[in-house]
């Protein structure tokens, strides 16, 4: 595998980033949503940099696609917001964004919920495989175009525990994949 990421990068960014949140929200009590399961690490290691009090939730989406041409229409809501977060400042926490059809899907689904402000984050970007606008806020790294694991992100359930982010190659792909 090759390294893309290193945690020490990482942990830097995500400080910046939680540097950046807690001026702008420090009194304003944010509901903190997380995109499962990916987004998880990096959400909980933001928040503890933040050191801000704010409401944490989770949703999580299933695209039914083909992998590689997935379109908004593909996108479900899997397990979804148990609160209200009309009139709510709202921090969006996802783990990547690629084509942008599930974010695109998602940031369209809270806003009909009429939060006071939307505010998106993402831990990486695969700028690369954008098919569709989306607007994201903050941005933790743009990235090549691989499929990546580590620091929360995972191919069939294996790798999310790695501290660094990886690149896998066809050949590990076809091997894991199994």
């Amino acid at each position: 595998m090759e390294i893309i990421l290193k945690e020490k990068e990482i942990k830097k960014r995500v400080r910046e980033i939680a540097r950046i949140l807690k001026k702008e929200y420090k009194d304003k009590n944010p509901v903190v949503i997380g995109v499962l399961k990916g987004g998880f690490v990096f959400l909980a290691d933001l928040v503890r940099e933040m050191a801000i009090d704010c409401t944490l939730e989770f949703i999580r989406l299933s695209s039914y696609g083909k992998k590689s041409k997935i379109k908004e229409e593909d996108v479900k809501i899997l397990w979804d917001l148990p609160l209200d977060i009309e009139g709510k400042d709202v921090i969006l926490i996802e783990d990547i964004v690629d084509t942008g059809h599930t974010l695109k899907f998602l940031k369209n689904n809270i806003l009909k919920r009429k939060p006071r402000s939307l505010k998106t984050v993402v831990f990486l970007d695969k700028y690369e495989r954008r098919e569709v606008d989306v607007d994201v806020d903050i941005i933790g790294f743009k990235v090549p175009n691989k499929f990546l694991v580590g620091y929360g992100l995972d191919y069939n359930e294996k790798f999310r525990y790695f501290k660094d982010v990886y690149g896998l190659t066809e050949e590990e792909i076809e091997r894991y994949g199994k």
